[in-house]
Parts: C-alpha cells; structure tokens; sequence
C-alpha cells in the first residue's frame, strides 16, 4: 500500500508540473492593483492633464473586463467615487427621447438591480443641467433622489447644490435617510409665507412649527456628518433655536460654514450656542460683532478650533483678533479679511506683539483698506509674536511691510497671470489700486523685487596699500535672510483671481454647462483602435471642490 501511494503522488506531481502557471496578475497582492489603479487616476485627474472623467471611467471599463482579478480590484473604484459630468452623448438622447439625464437613469436602473454594485458607491456627482440663476426642474430633482436612494451607503453628493425654500423635495428627504452622510450643503432660499409672515411680526416665530420641525428632523439620523454648510440666498430665514438644535443633533460635526444670514437669525447671542468644533468659517453675518467674538474665544467650545475664517465681519478693534489668537491654543489656520482696519482702542496701553499666537503656521490676512492693521501684523512678526507661523498670504499688502518679513523670492508673478481679466483691465488703464485681486498683487510685489534689485545693497571696495583695486556692487532683494515665513499669493482655486475661495467657486456651473476646450478623447487620438475608441461628447474637465479649502 506504501508503494501504490508514492506512486500516486509522483503521478500528481508530474500531472501538476506540465500545467501551465496561473497567469502573473492572479498573484498579484491587492496592494499592486491599487498602486496601479491610483496611479490611473492621477494621470487622467491632475490639472495639467489633458483627460477628463470620461476617460478615465471608459480605461477602468476596459481594466475590468481583463480577468476577474482585475474585476475584484476595479469595481470600487468604478463604483466608488461616481462623477458623471457635462452633457449627454446625443445618440442616447435620441434612443431613449429624452433631453437630458439618460446617464443618471441608467446609472440608476444598473445601481437597483445589482445592489451589491450600490454598496460601493460613496460619492456622486450630478451633471449640471442648467445654467446659473435658472431654477432646478422638479423632474431632475426625483432623478437624483430616486439614485440617492438606490446608494445605501452614500457619504457625499457633489457639484449639486439646490435651494431648499423650507418646502417638501425628495432631494432633501432623500438625503435625510442616509445616515453615513459625511458632507451637506444647505442653501436657505426665501420663502413666500416666511416673507409675508415677517410683514405683519417681528421674529422670533417667522418659521411657523411645521417648517421648524421638518428643518430639524433632517438632521436626526446624521450621526457620522461631519461638514455642515449653511447659507442664506435671497433673504432665507432660519432662527436662533433652530440653528442651535439643528448643530447640537450631529454628534460628529467638525467643520461649519455659516454665511449670509440676517442679524435676527445669528448672532453673538447663537454663536456662543456652537458645539465642539475644528474649523469655523464665518462669513457676512451682521449680527457678529467683536464683544460677540472676543467672548467666543473663552467659551469651551472653542478650544478645540485648529481653522478660523473670518470673512467680512468688519471687526471694529484689534483687542478682539488678539483675545482670538491668544485663547484658542489649537489655531494653526487663521484667516482675516474685510474693507475696513482694525484699530486699537482709544486709551489702551499698546505692548509688542500687539497681536500674536505660538502654534499658528497659516495666515491669510487680506484688509482692503489697511490702516494701521498691517503696521500692527508687521511689528508683531518682528517682535516674535509667530514663531511658528510659515506661510502668509496678504493681497491688500500694498506697500510691501508684510513681504519685507518674509523669505526673498526671486519671482512673485505667474505665467497666466497675461491671459487674466485683471491684465487685460490694467492693459486699458481701469485698474484700481485697492482692488482685491491677485494679479494686481503679484504684480505690485514683483514690481517691489524689481526696485530691491535695481538697488545696491551693499558695496565691497578691495585696497591694497591704499590703492583701490576693485568695487563689487552687491543687488539688493525684498525680503529678510533667514526669515522662514514665505510669502504667498496664489489663489485657493486655480486660475481664479480671487485669492479666498467663495460660493460661487462651489455652485457655479456654467462651464460644465457650456464647455470651452472641453475634452473629447482626441488626446489619445493615436490609439490603433481608432475614432470609435477614443472619441466621446465634449465635456469639462471637472475637478472636484473640496470643502475643507473654505477653512
């Protein structure tokens, strides 16, 4: 029996070594595939690239048709992180008679017959439909709340923004079931029986109880929301307590964006209600002075901020950025920027640093009509009130103080900066010097680097028993030796001019709507496969805002 089994084994052996080997992908550990799946992605994804989704998403089709194990590795990314961007193809428009959305119902009937695909799915990008100002047909909204439903596990829903009047969508309601969400952007729109309730009363109670309710029952099975927008359009209302108990029923909000809203819906008195938070971003709020702020700055909550953005406050004293600074012992990021200066106070006794903060690295400090508040920075950097700070970004920095401070460049100014609207208004004499754009910036620091170089800085005379030699002149530069502040002004989004990234930067689609130069596949026009291959509609080349640029 002995020998009739090693016989066996050896047959075995034989039978198994003249089998082919398994083909090299299958093994493969997964890790492989993902660094070649990421690497796809940045050479269709980066800003230089010349691809655009659609390219990208037709590669990863092709990956996972290779094998099975090319399968496993590609449906969540293909499934993932969904971006379906720009315009229809027009045969599909045709095929199915419909106008626009063909890609969305599609998408939707695959997501609800294989569920397994939507438990993928983490992110989705709706294509823009209509141009901006026009109002969001009410069938486009069931469309994409009918394919939020079908994602289970959804976190994100980007690129479409629309208003919610404090009336009934499925959008809204959609969004409300998920609870894995991790991102919501409100857009607080007029309502016609809040406008005319205001008319005959004075708040609070413009919000009768039903709206109040529905606005706050929204927000109850959001336990993993951690960024949370909130912005008033067209004179939309949302008050005090209902604020206040909206943000205390997410227990993993981080990050808050509260802009545009009227003095009788926030103010110092709700801004002391805020919960635990690590970026705050307040901006164009009436009803926030800087007793409100300076107060903020000692309450429990604040303790933990690490990103501030005060956008548009008009703080009146400089006591108020101080007390800021000084007690919130997290701040790495802070940003300041308003019209008006910031003074100090008739009376108060004026110590160096006059302002200053230990662990900040990043400040933006932008004030249109300086005063004495760039004075006040420039003599605190000096006398050591940021030793930690390492970038700085001053637009209104018009007479260099600032940038004196800071590491020497030999260049400020971009190569795009002559294809900007900026250049081509200072080309006709109609720039003005206090507007808050970039290019005139760099244009007036560059110009600053010029003067300093055109200028001897020091002299050097070489003698030799009395009898001059030699003279080297030494060009001077703008900036300190040894400073390891450096010097910024370049925008939050690229290409734009405006230094701070805005709304209109997040819910903006025109160029979505009607692309310029939009890709076509033509980049990969040499493939042997030909047109039919690499050819597909003209779209944008969409990249992703990320909301955390806001803080």
């Amino acid at each position: 029996m002995s020998f009739l089994h090693q016989t066996t084994l050896t047959t075995q052996q034989k039978l198994r070594s003249t089998e082919p080997p398994p083909p090299v992908f299958q093994r493969l550990p997964p890790e492989i595939y993902d660094c070649i799946l990421r690497h796809l992605a940045v050479f269709h994804k980066e800003p230089s690239s010349m691809s655009c989704e659609t390219c990208h998403l037709r590669d990863l089709c092709a990956l996972a048709l290779v094998d099975r194990a090319w399968d496993r590795a590609v449906r969540p990314r293909l499934y993932g992180k969904i971006h379906i961007v720009g315009n229809d193809w027009p045969a599909h428009t045709k095929k199915f008679k419909m106008k626009a959305g063909v890609r969305l119902k599609l998408l939707r009937r695959t997501l609800r017959e294989r569920r397994a695909l939507a438990q993928h799915v983490r992110e989705i990008k709706v294509p823009r439909l209509q141009a901006d100002g026009e109002e969001v047909e009410a069938k486009t909204l069931d469309v994409v709340a009918s394919l939020v439903m079908a994602c289970p596990n959804l976190e994100k829903l980007i690129g479409f923004y629309p208003v919610y009047g404090h009336a009934f969508d499925r959008l809204t309601y959609a969004l409300s079931s998920r609870s894995n969400l991790k991102e919501r952007v409100w857009i607080i729109a007029e309502n016609p029986s809040i406008t005319e309730r205001s008319l005959k009363q004075l708040p609070p109670g413009l919000m009768d109880l039903e709206q109040a309710e529905s606005f706050l029952y929204f927000h109850h099975r959001w336990r993993s929301l951690s960024t949370l927008f909130l912005c008033s359009q067209k004179h939309g209302v949302l008050e005090r307590d209902v604020f206040v108990q909206s943000l205390h029923r997410l227990p993993a909000l981080r990050h808050l964006c509260i802009s545009n809203f009227d003095v009788d819906d926030f103010d110092d008195v709700t801004l002391q209600s805020l919960p635990l938070l690590q970026s705050l971003r307040l901006q164009d709020l009436e009803g926030v002075t800087f007793w409100g702020l300076s107060e903020f700055s000692r309450t429990r909550s604040a303790r933990g901020i690490r990103q501030l953005s005060l956008v548009n406050l008009d703080i009146t004293y400089l006591s108020a950025i101080s007390n800021i600074l000084l007690h919130l012992t997290s701040l790495q990021r802070f940003t300041l920027v308003q019209e008006s200066s910031p003074e100090v106070a008739a009376g108060d006794l004026v110590f160096q640093p006059v302002i200053a903060s230990q662990q900040l690295h990043y400040m933006h400090w932008d004030i249109l009509l300086p005063g004495s508040a760039n004075e006040n920075l420039a003599s605190s950097i000096r006398a050591g009130g940021f030793p930690s700070l390492r970038t700085l970004r001053a637009p209104s920095d018009y007479d260099g103080q600032l940038q004196m401070l800071c590491r020497p460049r030999a260049q400020v100014v971009l190569p795009s900066d002559k294809y900007s609207k900026a250049y081509r208004a200072s080309e006709e004499g109609k720039s003005s010097g206090t507007a808050r754009t970039l290019f005139t910036a760099r244009k007036l620091a560059q110009q600053r680097i010029e003067d300093a170089r055109n200028a001897v800085k020091f002299r050097v005379v070489i003698e030799e028993e009395g009898v001059l030699q030699e003279v080297f002149d030494i060009q001077g530069f703008m900036g300190t030796i040894g400073s390891r502040i450096s010097y910024n002004l370049e925008s939050d989004v690229p290409g734009n001019d405006n230094a701070l990234i805005d709304f209109p930067d997040l819910i903006s689609g025109s160029k979505e709507v009607t692309p310029r130069d939009g890709c076509t596949g033509m980049w990969n026009a040499s493939h042997h496969a030909g047109k039919k291959w690499w050819n597909h509609t003209e779209r944008y080349r969409y990249h992703p805002v990320d909301l955390h640029r806001f803080f």
